[in-house]
């Protein structure tokens, strides 16, 4: 899997996909819609907002459930993906 390419806006702008290039490699907050929250470093991610993170740590509740080496999340289940 590989980072999103970008399509510059002729603008300047910045778009979502520019943000979560910068952010590949950092430390992230990804929610899914359940509620859950998985906090680690974002390996890579694709087109689909499948995410691969390293160093991930499960949240349910606010609660510590468990921590993961790495760790996939089918795009569809994520709600949002934030830096920490």
């Amino acid at each position: 899997m590989a980072t999103i390419a970008s399509d510059n806006v002729k603008d300047g702008k910045k778009t979502p996909r520019d943000f979560l290039n910068t952010v590949v490699g950092r430390p992230v907050v990804v929610k899914l819609n359940n509620g859950v929250i998985y906090r680690g470093i974002l390996a890579c991610l694709d087109g689909f907002m499948n995410i691969a993170m390293e160093q991930t740590e499960e949240y349910v509740n606010g609660q510590l459930k468990k921590k993961y080496g790495d760790c996939f999340i089918r795009g569809n289940n994520v709600l949002y993906i934030s830096t920490k």
